[in-house]
């Protein structure tokens, strides 16, 4: 227990100004207090401001960066449009224009791509050749069709590498709008020809300066640009600019009304900014492209900023202000509530000083209660900054800190491991000695920018690169860097993190998967071979058959006394058609058979081969047909469909061994894109199915592998050739469709048959040929 010491004698009575001034120091002590705590409260008062502002600045910044990058997105997304439509041209611009209609509705544009008021081919065009132009499209159906302005009226310094016009001679959607356009000229505008020149130029997009939509109309004041992108004439050289000129055959364009290019591009945040774009680099009211509702009422923002883009080949300067809602958000309540309880404790902390002020113990404890705070404040803070160094220490990623003069001040172990350096070695080094020497320079230019503006790069995605070993070896890493702002002494902190292993990785994965392309290759290679050797084995055994038949007849004919025997010559004759049929279907495999196509009604084909299927099922084989009614046509040799459906009606005979049922139907179908996501040899489009199914034995897997394949027969021999499927497959390719083949062992097999329908109205079929099966 502490013990007082005794008191010393007390001292004499003081005089009366003494008196007074001991009077008034309570209360002048109390007043300090108060203006301290004023000065304190006036602190934290501004920086509950600094603080509320940096919070609104931090949203602001946020809404341009997404303002900015909508708008570059956009755009890129547009000039691909173009170029999807440049390659749908393939170096034509007299594309039909139900073609180019078709093809606009597919894309979509009024629904996923808005602001493009339109899509447009521009030809280009002589003077001379304006009148055979406008001939050709009033004879498509626009007897009022022409090119205006007049052809007179272009410019006279026209460079002669390049085309005089440059006419919209397709636009879509061709509404009463977009008819404004249909025929323009638009080489006979200044801003309009210099893009098409520059587009012409350079291969690339072109973005056009500020100009009036034509679909505006003469009157309209709302601002537009365009985008070109030339179309060059197939098979001609494009390599320089003088090739360029001479290869034009026109341009794919989208005119932009900014109006509506700009809407909702900032989503629900849009309201917060006001936006300005001006063409070009400057800003001023001629070249004001776009200018959004609050900005022109919104006379003093707090916030600003201005920024250029490169839009296909063309500069915008972009200026963005804190609109009226955003500033709404600025957070007022918490300085005033910091104001207000800083006064209010400032009264009760000068009342309590004066309290105590007259009493020396008062004043000693409340001293002593400040000094334990103090204390106790210190030692937390000492606490944190150990815990934080434990956590550097420990963390799997190095960690290096920089200061303004971009010294390193500070590092942990992990950094000791990957740079090779000990802290003692590392602290106090210029930062850019930790990179490779071709990259010093610009780290000390960018650092040295940061350090003299205070501001920098913001922080962003971590980012790979490469640091410097002290063995002189590069080490990949990943850095993720934050930058210090003035106001807390500037610098940098970085997190480094060794990516070696997972580079290692990726390469040992790209090696894996190049082995793995070269292994599928070589299979593939082997498969040809097979079926090459196998397509060969048979070719030769077959045809060595016909031979040896020719060969011994033509012998017992030249060693027979008399005429030759007329018995002999039929076998010669009947082995060389059978040579015949073979090299027919061996064409018919390789799809390089001479076919005779004409416009086939299927239905009516088999009503008059109804008798020859009858005979060629057998009377133990019941043969049902069906067709839906309005069965489309389709372009077909007749002679060889009949043959393909005659020879899979006879292996299904086979298949069902003397007895079964056998169904042949015809029907109409469309194939749309899910049909095709699991067929992809399958176009989209409409055909006619035929489709031949039996009861018989089917097929197991390792026998439909190899079905279509020539001289591959799972019968006797003698009882087939091995050649029907593979010539069935031949000739529908040829045609244009496809077959599939689906069987289940025990189950039965079925043949489908696609052949495109033909738009055109079927002919009368040919008369039914005299047909052989073919085995």
């Amino acid at each position: 227990m502490q013990q007082t010491a005794p008191h010393p004698p007390a001292p004499p009575p003081p005089a009366a100004g003494t008196a007074a001034a001991a009077g008034y120091a309570p209360l002048l002590m109390a007043l300090l207090v108060f203006a301290i705590t004023l000065l304190v409260t006036w602190g934290a008062w501004s920086s509950a401001q600094r603080n509320a502002q940096a919070q609104l600045r931090e949203a602001f910044d946020y809404r341009t960066r997404a303002m900015t990058y909508n708008i570059s997105r956009r755009m890129l997304i547009y000039e691909q449009v173009l170029n999807s439509a440049r390659g749908f041209l393939r170096g034509s611009v007299d594309v039909p224009r139900a073609v180019f209609s078709e093809y606009y509705q597919s894309l979509r544009l009024d629904q996923n791509f808005p602001g493009i008021e339109a899509l447009g081919i521009a030809t280009a065009l002589t003077p001379d050749a304006v009148a055979a132009h406008e001939a050709q499209v009033r004879a498509d159906g626009f007897p009022d069709y022409r090119v205006h302005p007049a052809p007179a009226s272009a410019p006279d310094s026209v460079p002669t590498s390049g085309p005089m016009l440059s006419v919209i001679a397709h636009i879509e959607p061709f509404n009463a709008r977009n008819l404004r356009a249909f025929g323009f000229d638009m080489y006979s505008e200044p801003v309009r020809r210099a893009a098409l020149l520059a587009a012409r130029d350079s291969g690339e997009a072109t973005l056009s300066g500020k100009v009036v939509l034509v679909q505006e109309g003469s009157g309209s004041l709302e601002s537009g640009v365009l985008m070109y992108l030339p179309v060059y004439r197939p098979g001609r050289l494009t390599e320089d600019v003088k090739q360029r000129r001479a290869a034009i055959a026109g341009w794919i364009y989208a005119p932009f009304s900014m109006n509506d290019l700009m809407r909702r591009m900032g989503g629900v945040n849009a309201p917060e900014l006001d936006v300005e774009i001006y063409d070009g680099e400057g800003r001023t009211p001629g070249t004001l492209l776009y200018q959004s509702a609050g900005a022109a009422t919104h006379a003093n923002p707090r916030l600003s900023t201005t920024t250029t883009m490169m839009i296909a080949g063309r500069v915008w300067t972009v200026r963005m202000t804190s609109g009226a809602s955003l500033e709404a958000t600025l957070d007022t309540t918490r300085p005033r509530m910091v104001a207000i309880t800083g006064i209010v404790l400032g009264v009760l902390a000068s009342l309590v000083v004066w309290l105590l002020a007259s009493s020396r113990r008062r004043a000693l404890e409340l001293a002593q209660a400040m000094t334990l705070e103090l204390r106790e404040s210190h030692d937390r803070i000492a606490a944190d900054g150990r815990r934080i160094r434990v956590i550097l220490e420990t963390a799997y990623d190095g960690f290096v800190a920089l200061d303004r003069q971009g010294r390193v001040t500070d590092w942990n172990a992990q950094a000791s491991q990957i740079f090779g350096l000990e802290a003692e070695d590392a602290i106090g080094r210029p930062a850019e000695q930790l990179l490779p020497e071709d990259r010093h320079a610009a780290f000390r230019s960018a650092f040295d920018a940061f350090a003299r503006s205070g501001v920098g790069p913001l922080p962003g995605e971590p980012t790979e690169t490469e640091v410097l070993h002290t063995s002189g070896r590069r080490v990949p890493v990943e850095l993720a860097v934050a930058l210090l702002p003035p106001s807390d002494g500037a610098g940098a902190t970085v997190f480094v993190r060794d990516i070696t292993s997972r580079r290692e990785a990726e390469e040992r994965e790209l090696q894996r998967q190049a082995r793995l392309v070269e292994a599928r290759l070589a299979m593939h290679r082997a498969q040809k071979l097979e079926a090459v050797g196998k397509l060969t084995g048979g070719v030769a055994h077959d045809f060595n058959n016909i031979l040896h038949i020719i060969s011994a007849n033509v012998q017992l004919m030249l060693r027979a006394d008399g005429p030759p025997s007329r018995k002999r010559l039929h076998n010669v004759l009947d082995a060389v058609e059978r040579g015949s049929k073979l090299a027919g279907q061996l064409l018919a495999f390789a799809r390089r058979q001479p076919l005779h196509p004409s416009v086939v009604n299927v239905a009516e084909l088999l009503d008059r081969s109804d008798s020859l299927l009858q005979r060629a099922a057998s009377d133990a084989v019941k043969l049902e047909r069906s067709s839906v009614p309005d069965l489309w046509p389709t372009l077909v040799d007749p002679n060889q469909l009949e043959h393909v459906l005659l020879n899979l009606i006879i292996n299904a005979r086979d298949a069902m061994e003397g007895g079964g049922h056998i169904a042949l139907r015809l029907a109409n179908v469309t194939i749309d894109a899910a049909a095709v996501a699991l067929d992809s040899e399958l176009a989209p489009g409409d055909y006619v199915v035929i489709t031949v199914a039996d009861d018989g034995h089917g097929m197991p897997p390792e026998v439909m592998e190899h079905a279509f394949e020539p001289f591959f027969t799972t019968k006797p021999e003698g009882k087939g050739t091995g050649l029907g499927l593979s010539m069935a497959h031949g000739f529908v390719r040829q045609s244009g469709g496809q077959i599939r083949l689906a069987s289940t062992t025990g189950a039965g097999t079925t043949v489908t048959i696609y052949l495109p329908r033909h738009t055109a109205h079927a002919l009368p079929a040919l008369a039914a040929p005299d047909i052989g099966a073919n085995l």
